[in-house]
Order: structure tokens, then sequence, then C-alpha cells
């Protein structure tokens, strides 16, 4: 049961935060968060880099360069402001400049809602550039602040001179959450303190990620209730690089074990904008067009129906952090294909829920998707770890941990 809080204000930091312009950028952040607001009062802050006469590139240069965010938003009630940033384009060495940068551009609006008595802690996303500007700005104002780790800590663990922003974010930070363990144990090899991290992972709507009517999902689909269906899904900054492309090329060969196979690939606006012509350029020449079908930019309301259409679902790259779309999909009562990277063993922890292959093997890809539509699942079980990841224990965890760092007091 959700538990009642009468705590601090929380202003979160995340330059990864959905808007009109962006609506799938961070979606798990904002679902994290917007369940937090409903317990205390919070307010967003979401950075966006600005590079000079990026007006200008956009008009004479390229249209797709980074769009023009706006100003101000209102999201179900709680106010998102997107203040801009430099952020200096070049060698890695001058992303350094990020956090320190950030910071300065975010300053004015966390400082007015500080004066006015509406910020009582900082919650920052992501430890570097976010969670290094989330130390600076609390050290100016006087506030604590705690830092989410999503995954993209560790691709920042590869560059020596980030590391060392990593160690200064960790050390500046009241609190840290980790959204899986794999990230709690990089946050203690980095040199954090156990009392000072925790697991807080993300969580499901189980009530709206639910079996659906099979039939009537095909149906609607136009697929035979007898076909075999696969399914993935994803942002485009999720899949990154290869994105569905081993999925795609596995196609041929399962389509012979299993004629009238269906592959659903449910990708993004940003798949939509800069992928999809690569990507049926790879279905055309496989000659797997009748096989594979693109869905982009669909409401999220409309995935579940997706999901109780297919037979398994395939997550075929490499992901740091838990992977929320794995959540979702076996709260739809679907086993699991995917490789064995990031957070995907913590999710799929039993041979019950699904099969996992060694990163980067097509061949044992083919052969885990082949087993997973040959084998009889329990689809209820399934479903039933999938709804264990419910939200309110969590947002409870998180809204106590927000006020014991504002009060220096155990809640509870």
């Amino acid at each position: 049961m959700a538990e009642i809080f009468r705590g601090p204000h929380i202003g979160v930091l995340s330059s990864q935060f959905p808007s009109s312009v962006q609506p799938e950028l961070g979606l798990s952040v904002r679902e994290r968060m917007l369940r937090v607001a409903r317990r205390l009062p919070l307010f967003v802050v979401s950075p966006t880099p600005w590079v000079p006469l990026e007006d200008w590139i956009r008009q004479n240069l390229n249209p797709a360069f980074r769009p023009s965010m706006p100003e101000y938003e209102e999201q179900q009630g709680i106010p998102v402001w997107f203040p801009r940033f430099l952020t200096v384009p070049g060698p890695d060495v001058l992303r350094l400049l990020d956090g320190r940068t950030m910071a300065r551009g975010a300053y004015s609006r966390f400082a007015a809602l500080h004066s006015a008595g509406r910020l009582g802690l900082i919650d920052a996303h992501g430890a570097y550039p976010d969670g290094y500007a989330g130390v600076l700005l609390g050290r100016w104002l006087g506030v604590p602040v705690t830092i989410t780790l999503h995954g993209g800590e560790m691709v920042c663990a590869r560059s020596s001179g980030r590391v060392q922003k990593l160690r200064e974010a960790f050390r500046g930070a009241a609190r840290i959450f980790a959204v899986s363990e794999s990230l709690r144990q990089f946050a203690l090899e980095l040199g954090v303190s156990e009392d000072r991290v925790e697991v807080v992972g993300n969580g499901v709507d189980a009530e709206c990620f639910r079996p659906r009517d099979r039939n009537a999902a095909r149906a609607a689909l136009g697929i035979s209730p007898t076909a075999p269906v696969l399914i993935s899904s994803g942002s485009g900054q999720s899949f990154g690089e290869k994105g569905f492309n081993r999925l795609i090329e596995a196609l041929p060969t399962l389509s012979e074990r299993w004629p009238g196979l269906v592959c659903l690939l449910v990708g993004s606006n940003s798949l939509k904008k800069n992928r999809r012509a690569e990507l049926e350029a790879l279905v055309e020449r496989l000659n797997m067009k009748e096989t594979v079908r693109f869905l982009d930019g669909l409401p999220a309301n409309e995935l579940p129906d997706l999901l109780s259409a297919a037979d398994v679902f395939v997550f075929d790259t490499h992901h740091e952090g838990p992977v929320t779309a794995l959540i979702e999909a076996m709260a739809c009562g679907l086993p699991i294909v995917a490789f064995d990277a990031g957070a995907n063993r913590e999710i799929v922890c039993r041979s019950e829920l699904g099969e996992l292959v060694p990163f980067g093997d097509p061949s044992a890809l083919k052969t885990a998707i082949d087993l997973a539509l040959s084998r009889t699942w329990d689809r209820v079980a399934i479903r039933r770890h999938g709804e264990s990841y419910h939200w309110d224990g969590r947002v409870n965890r998180l809204c106590r941990a927000f006020t014991e760092a504002v009060t220096g007091r155990r809640v509870g």
C-alpha cells in the first residue's frame, strides 16, 4: 500500500527527460518521478545542450540537428523547465566541461525555487554530467543531493577523465540509488561506502501491462491465431548502434524452421527518423518483408496489446542497466530471449522466465529463439514475476530516503 509522506520539495535534475519535442526521451525517469510526485512536492529541471549558432545550423545546414526545446511545460501537474547549457563539440576531453556548464545553466532556476522555499533536495539522474552538476548545485545552494544510476555510468567509466568526475559526484552525494545490483557494485568499486548506496529499481504498471485477449490482439494486427510471433521493442537510445539488426539477421533461418513467422519490431520516433531506412534495407536484402513489421512511435497504452499477440520477447542488444521493456513483457506473460549483458540476468533470473545467451553470439541467439518458440511456458508464473516489480514499495523507499536525507532523521 502507498504511504503518505509530508516531506521536502524535490528538485529533479535530468537532462534525459521527455518533452513535447522529444517525447520518448527518459521515459523511465519520468515514470519513476511522477509516482514520487504523488507523495512529495516535486519539480523538474531538464538542462538541454546548446552550441552557438545552432539555430542557424538547423536553418541552413541540418534541419534535423538537435531540436529546439521549449522553455517550460507542465506534465501531469508537474512543472518542468528546460534551461540551456553550453556544450563544446569536439574531442571527448571537452565533455569534461559539461558537468560545470550544466550546473551553471540550471543554477538560476534552482536558486529561484530555493529562495521561494520550494527546494529541499536535488535528485540527479545519471552520475555524469547530471550527478556532478547536481553536487555543484547542492554545494552552492546548501541542499543535499541524491544521485540515481541508470547505466550510462558504465559507459562513462571507459574514459579516465570521466571516472574522476564520477568519483567526485559520488563523494558529494548524500545517497546513491542504483536501478540494479550490478550498478550498485559499480558504485562500490568506485569507493562508495555500502551505507550510502542501495538498489531501488524501476517498476512496472501491472494494471496497464497485463495479458490481453490473444486472439483479439492478433486479429487487430491481421495475424493468424496459429502463427509463431516474435516481438522486440525499445527506444532508439536503448538499442544503440545495432538496434534490431541481430534479430533481423536471424530471421531467414528461423522462418525456415517456423513457417508463417511474424516479427514485430516496436521502435520509437527516433528509430523512424534515424535508422528505419537502414533496417528496411536489411529486411529487403534478406527477403524478410513478409516476416517483419515495423511499428514506430506507438503510445505506451497500445504496447500491451502487441505483447499479448506475441509468443516470445527478444531483446537483442547490450544494455548496462535493467531494461524496463523486459519487465513489461513479463508482466504480459511473455518469456524472454536476451543477451546475458548488463542487468538482464537480474531480471531473467530463472530458466522458467526465458533464455539468456552470450552477448554478440548470433548462433546462440537463433538457437535460443528456436527453443523458446518450441517450449511450453508457464505464462502465469512469468506474469507473476513481472508484476512483482510493482511501483509502490520502490516509491515508498525513495520518499523515505529523500526525507531522511533532508532531515537527518530515520523515517518509519
